[in-house]
């Protein structure tokens, strides 16, 4: 049985407060697709069919090769498809309604409600559009689409333009009761409107929304921020409204002068208020002296609620950085959160690492790695680097046949002892595919694993043996299904 916490995710029970979300498949204006996201979403307390087709001339003309009146009646005949699974909440997005000519905008979104459509989603695919021109959209479709009052009408903005929130936020004001938006603003291209800094907005700017509010718990943001990152690999920029690094710093001699005075005035937000808690606040500065509580303490201010074994794997890491380095810091902290907690099933370890490199010859490697089961495996080998070769060391203790996609590396803090955070992606072999649904093409699954340490060799060999746990993992579960299912 599921756990509650996964219940919920599947939209199959409430949370504590009565509240189910709404589980909502994707689709093209088509039957195949259709049927697939039903399939997906069918079982969940609050299913939803989001369906969609491009009403642009551009599109028609050269993406779709399709009249207007084929677009109607492809748009009408499929939400009417959908609803006729059973489906009860359909949505329906004109694309690319940004650069859609007026009239003819209005007539589909009729035709679709009439269809059956419970919510009209208005798309700025391009990131086209400014401010006044998407809020006036969305005045003009409420004022002049024929049954609009019965059907709920959402924005969808890109940031092609760097104008995805100010966009949404006209969307609002002008009637929209639903905005699509995404953690850290993370979408094709340039991204996609962030919910953060919607939320933010309108909390900040009620007195100018018309009383609107969102229900999000902003408490959450911060680590929901992190989290999205972590498992993304897409880190935040530092000036990021609202989650970057920099959103609460203040390094200008006169905004700290003010700020020591009345903090009103350089912030308009308060960080405790979306989960962040500056260290200098706490008064505690974590070194090689620091103990488990202190450590404790600046990992619940942090928003992690750790012990047992989860603390006692945290604080051997934190000695270890401490005693190379005076002062650790929450970015320091973060970095290894994710390294030792944030992990799938550990099927091997690292345990010892030792590298030679240079120029005077090949380099070289000796790993170590622990099985779950306590068994010590050590190998050796050669490369064109340092981390070439314990990649090539870990490949033979390990011995399956493994393809390296990306690697990535980023300083955590600054200066000469910063902790290195790496992440790389990997293939394995073909067991590893699967169908793509639109082309019909056989996929290789990836995986992607995270490593942090002051070594950049050992930070390194910690996210390859991270992506190969995943690997091996998902190896075992298909595997295990395979055998259930023969039996």
């Amino acid at each position: 049985m599921p756990s509650a916490l996964s219940r919920l995710r599947l939209g199959i029970s409430p949370d504590e407060n009565g509240y189910v979300p709404v589980i909502c498949g994707l689709a093209r204006c088509n039957k195949a697709d259709i049927d697939a996201a039903w399939e997906a979403v069918r079982h969940a307390m609050r299913p939803r069919i989001h369906t969609f087709i491009a009403t642009s001339e551009i599109h028609m003309k050269y993406k779709l090769r399709k009249s207007r009146e084929e677009v109607v009646r492809i748009a009408s005949e499929m939400v009417a498809y959908a609803r006729s699974l059973g489906c009860e909440d359909v949505e329906f997005s004109p694309e690319d309604a940004g650069r859609s000519e007026r009239e003819f905008l209005y007539h589909v979104l009729a035709e679709v409600i009439k269809a059956g459509a419970t919510t009209v989603n208005i798309p700025d695919t391009v990131g086209y559009t400014l401010p006044s021109e998407f809020g006036r959209l969305i005045a003009d479709i409420n004022a002049n689409t024929r049954g609009i009052e019965n059907v709920i009408i959402s924005t969808h903005c890109q940031n092609d333009l760097g104008l995805a929130t100010a966009n949404t936020l006209a969307g609002a004001y002008a009637g929209a009761r639903q905005l699509e938006v995404t953690i850290n603003g993370i979408g094709e291209r340039a991204g996609n409107a962030s919910l953060e800094e919607v939320v933010m907005a309108i909390k900040c700017r009620k007195e100018l929304m018309g009383g609107l509010h969102t229900g999000i718990n902003i408490k959450h943001i911060v680590m929901a921020s992190k989290m999205v990152a972590e498992y993304s690999g897409l880190h935040v920029q530092s000036h990021k409204a609202i989650v970057g690094a920099n959103a609460f710093a203040h390094e200008s001699g006169i905004h700290q002068d003010g700020m020591l005075k009345h903090k009103s005035t350089y912030e308009i937000i308060s960080p405790e208020d979306i989960g962040l808690t500056r260290s200098n606040k706490s008064g505690i500065v974590l070194g090689k002296l620091s103990g488990r509580h202190a450590l404790r303490s600046r990992l619940l201010e942090l928003g992690y609620d750790i012990n047992g074994k989860e603390l006692d794997d945290i604080f051997k890491r934190f000695k270890e950085v401490a005693e190379k380095k005076k002062h650790v810091t929450d970015d320091d902290i973060e970095a290894l959160i994710s390294d030792e907690i944030v992990q799938t099933q550990v099927i091997w370890l690292l345990g010892d690492l030792q590298v030679t490199g240079g120029t005077l010859g090949l380099s070289t490697a000796t790993v170590k790695l622990i099985a779950s089961d306590g068994e010590e495996k050590i190998a050796c080998s050669v490369g064109t680097g340092p981390v070439d070769a314990a990649y090539k060391a870990v490949d033979i203790i390990i011995g399956v046949p493994v393809t390296l996609l990306e690697y990535s590396m980023n300083s955590v803090t600054e200066g000469i002892d910063a902790i290195a955070s790496t992440r790389v992606v990997i293939r394995g072999d073909t067991t590893h595919s699967s169908t793509h649904a639109l082309t019909g093409e056989t996929v290789f699954r990836t995986f992607s694993g995270s490593g942090a340490g002051m070594d950049i060799v050992v930070s390194s060999v910690r996210a390859y043996v991270s992506a190969l746990n995943k690997m091996l993992a998902f190896k075992d579960l298909s595997a295990s299904k395979a055998a259930r299912q023969v039996s």
